[in-house]
């Protein structure tokens, strides 16, 4: 059985990421990411890259669709010089609402717009590389024009890879077909990820590598993503495990997600988080997410036995394990998870 390979993910404010970053490099950890909350996920791995010297730096995932792919594709870029290439691109979609009325961008075809999404970033970076000339058409962008005055250059350690999150059918083929990897989405239990979604992307993965896409010359990896409750304390602990009830209620309340909650026979708790959600019932979310619903989507305890079912769960089953806890969590006890995680194989 292959090593898993073992990331932390930090959310919510940056003003530590540097100093986590720089203790789980130390920690011996392969990458670390950051999620595109309330901060430019772009801005805070740029100060990690100044703090680190081998850790790889991911967005956990940046918000695609809130940009166009070139002015993505310059924020990827600039990481990856600036780290060394070190860079590593994790795209999400996001859901419909916050594309339009956050962003104030187009959302129609998601899945498809997301495979040219990709093959435009990937276009624009060639020709930087290459310095051949940029020449992308598609149905949703068009980039034809790249003057020697504003491309950056090649970077010696090649392009970055891109990772795609995907929860339902349509978003999971796209990054098979079209990606480095699979980012799985925090809300998606062992069940789900083993029945629903891992069959389809890896479908996807072999009919890109019959057909002789360039990009499939590189391993893909799947990322599994799993919010993690933890403390060093009781007091602590029972404050995360409350953090983590509150985000799967969250993403529970989501229409888009709802197929995962279906696939367990729990549809109806979708409709009362929703109504709740739609009421500016937040706070009270977590309450309805009893102890078979946040087993299902989350792993909690302390350190060591996190780190036992953790490894139970996932090992064989993904090639990279990262996770995640509540926004306002101490991040030092998920170290001490991974470190356990790594001991055990």
């Amino acid at each position: 059985m292959t090593e898993l390979r073992l990331d932390v993910t930090a959310t919510g404010r940056p003003t530590g990421a540097p100093e986590l970053a720089a203790a789980a490099e130390h920690r011996g950890l392969d990458r670390f990411s950051m999620s595109e909350t309330t901060h430019d996920p772009f801005l805070q791995l740029v100060r990690v890259a100044d703090r680190t010297e081998r850790i790889e730096l991911a967005t956990g995932v940046a918000i695609a669709f809130a940009r166009t792919p070139m002015a993505l594709a310059y924020q990827a870029w600039g990481l990856h010089e600036l780290s060394g290439g070190r860079a590593v691109l994790g795209l999400g979609s996001q859901v419909k609402p916050h594309v339009v009325r956050r962003f104030g961008m187009p959302w129609d075809r998601p899945a498809a717009r997301m495979r040219e999404y990709v093959a435009a970033v990937r276009a624009i970076w060639h020709s930087w590389q290459t310095g051949e000339r940029l020449s992308f058409r598609g149905d949703f962008y068009t980039h034809t024009l790249m003057t020697p005055a504003f491309a950056p250059g090649p970077v010696p350690q090649g392009t970055p890879p891109i990772l795609l999150a995907g929860v339902g059918p349509l978003m999971t083929e796209a990054a098979g077909a079209v990606a480095d990897g699979l980012i799985c989405h925090p809300f998606g239990s062992v069940a789900y990820l083993t029945e629903r979604v891992l069959p389809r992307v890896r479908a996807a993965r072999a009919g890109a590598e019959v057909a002789g896409a360039a990009w499939t010359r590189r391993p893909f990896e799947v990322v599994g993503n799993v919010l993690t409750a933890t403390g060093r304390t009781e007091e602590e602990l029972a404050a995360n495990r409350r953090g983590v009830a509150e985000r799967i209620a969250f993403y529970a309340s989501t229409p888009a997600y709802r197929a995962v909650l279906d696939a367990h026979g729990w549809g109806e708790l979708h409709e009362q988080l929703h109504r709740m959600s739609v009421r500016g019932r937040w706070a009270e979310m977590g309450d309805l997410i009893d102890d078979q619903v946040f087993d299902a989507f989350a792993v909690a305890g302390e350190p060591a036995a996190v780190a036992r079912e953790l490894h139970r769960r996932y090992a064989g089953v993904v090639d990279r394990l990262s996770v995640t806890g509540p926004e306002a969590a101490d991040p030092a006890p998920l170290l001490d998870v991974l470190a356990e995680v790594r001991a055990l194989g």
